[in-house]
């Protein structure tokens, strides 16, 4: 069954969060928000079917199962037909894939280049840490993709009880956020594919555009704004952009983050809106993949509720969206959790839209996640062991190489 598309979605729209594709006009730009990734693995080969010119795809995972065969065989076909297609995946985030895989796509004409991998850790210790963890898709000059999503299959995972009978993790299921964008500033999410493959090629550098954040802020109208992260170099990092954002905050935040462990000038932003009496809410997986990561979040949910932060905990489905809704205004979008590895190491990828109908999107598939989760108080807080206590902190002090 195609996914259901929504169109200029209103207050009398619910998402069911089955699987709808919504589909809005914004800034010159034809724009579907896709929450779950069957829908938009369908999407993306379909798209690539089409390419003339050129077809780039680059993604923290790719895995060796129906979506990520069914890219493959895409882009092979289309290679031989002698469109540019190139593959960049993460050699941490893809060491599951077999090699076998990548090197199908090489023999049929597609140029592949994995980021980093242990291979190559192996000689310099340095290249493990810092990982690629932007998705991106790029086809001629029309369509793009930016998100969260990876290119893995989770069809017909609902429930706990779905992955457990699939013998999956009973984090899988994920729940994610993923944009289709077709229109002009398409141009800028190939130049930030473009930019990265030519430096790990050792290629003539192109540099990066300066970061708009004044025009972000002050301007009028509907804009979408991309920053490509390199938190290298502190002019490139994440915070740059939230903490002005939040800075600016006056009624309301939302964040659906698969991890979340704030810190630094992002935590500090997030109570200072707490005093200003800003409505925050969180929500983060019930149940997450990183263990570790999930154990250094809970230590500081009494901090955070105490200031009168929400927090929810999404249950059934692995929640593992990076979005953000201030004030019904900006919503940012992207690959960059709210914690130290991607603020302070990872390479992400994250857009800015100032559009209320996106922040009105964004915000019903929150409310869609809220509905689905357990609103953690400060009594839960309490009634952990005193054990869990003791482990919670001991992540929490781990935090940064987290």
């Amino acid at each position: 069954m195609p996914p259901t598309e929504v169109q200029q979605p209103g207050a009398a729209v619910d998402l069911a969060g089955q699987g709808e594709v919504i589909h809005l006009r914004l800034a010159g730009h034809d724009v579907r928000v896709f929450q779950e990734s069957p829908p938009l693995i369908a999407s993306m080969v379909a798209d690539l079917a089409t390419a003339k010119s050129r077809a780039w795809v680059e993604s923290y995972t790719i895995s060796d199962d129906a979506a990520g065969r069914a890219v493959a065989e895409v882009l092979k076909e289309r290679a031989r037909q002698g469109v540019d297609c190139r593959v960049m995946y993460d050699g941490i985030g893809s060491a599951g894939t077999p090699g076998a895989f990548f090197r199908g796509l090489e023999e049929a004409g597609v140029k592949v280049h994995g980021y980093r991998t242990l291979r190559q850790a192996f000689w310099r210790w340095g290249l493990l840490n810092r990982r690629n963890h932007r998705k991106l898709l790029a086809v001629d000059d029309r369509v793009a993709y930016f998100g969260g999503m990876n290119i893995v299959d989770q069809s017909g995972i609902r429930t706990v009880g779905d992955a457990k009978a699939r013998h999956l993790p009973i984090s899988a299921g994920w729940r994610d956020v993923h944009v289709r964008l077709a229109g002009p500033q398409q141009a800028e999410i190939a130049a930030a594919f473009e930019r990265l493959w030519r430096r790990v090629h050792g290629e003539l550098r192109i540099r990066g555009p300066r970061w708009p954040i004044a025009d972000m802020l002050f301007g009028n109208g509907e804009k979408i704004y991309f920053f490509d992260c390199r938190p290298r170099f502190k002019v490139r990092r994440p915070a740059r952009v939230l903490v002005p954002l939040m800075r600016g905050a006056r009624r309301s935040i939302t964040v659906s983050m698969a991890y979340f462990i704030p810190q630094g000038r992002v935590l500090r932003e997030l109570l200072r809106a707490c005093r200003r009496g800003v409505q925050i809410r969180v929500i983060v997986p019930g149940e997450s993949d990183v263990k570790v990561v999930q154990w250094a979040t809970r230590h500081f949910y009494d901090k955070l509720l105490k200031r009168g932060v929400r927090i929810y905990e999404r249950e059934d489905q692995m929640l593992h969206s990076k979005v953000m809704v201030i004030d019904d205004r900006w919503t940012v979008i992207g690959s960059c959790n709210l914690d130290p590895r991607s603020m302070l190491i990872n390479l992400e990828f994250l857009s800015v839209i100032r559009a209320r109908s996106m922040a009105a999107a964004v915000k019903r598939i929150c409310r869609y996640e809220i509905r689905n989760s357990r609103r953690i108080t400060l009594a839960d807080c309490h009634r952990r062991p005193w054990w869990r206590r003791l482990v919670d902190r001991l992540a929490w002090s781990f935090r940064r190489w987290l």
